[in-house]
């Protein structure tokens, strides 16, 4: 089963980013799932590298390089990464630029989609 997860939301102020990645890694988990992940607007500030964040908040860039290890595979919109001044050398490891076209390909090949 193809799955899709799209996450919109602000990685930070808001929990949907980290509630769609918390359930991609439950879904990578399971056999015969394979997981994708789209960052559109400000979710693509999940796919910093490295993020330095207070104690006692959840680091989403850990959670993306954990889904990636599992076979997810996530894609980041290129449109809104360049909106936000984020280049592709400050992406998590297993994290790419992506675009509207492959968002729409997974789309068509998913059997179910999810959207945060």
């Amino acid at each position: 089963m193809n799955v899709l997860l799209i996450a919109n939301g602000p990685a930070y102020g808001s929990e949907l980013p980290f509630n769609a990645l918390r359930l991609a890694g439950t879904l990578a988990k399971r056999e015969d799932v394979h997981v994708r992940l789209f960052l559109m607007g400000d979710a693509v500030v999940a796919a910093i590298d490295n993020q330095d964040l207070p104690d006692g908040y959840y680091h989403l860039d850990r959670m993306l390089r954990n889904l990636a290890r599992k076979g997810g595979e996530i894609g980041c919109c290129g449109t809104c990464l360049d909106a936000r001044g984020i280049g592709d050398d400050q992406l998590v490891e297993g994290a790419q630029r992506s675009t509207m076209e492959q968002l729409a390909d997974w789309t068509l090949e998913a059997d179910r989609i999810l959207s945060f």
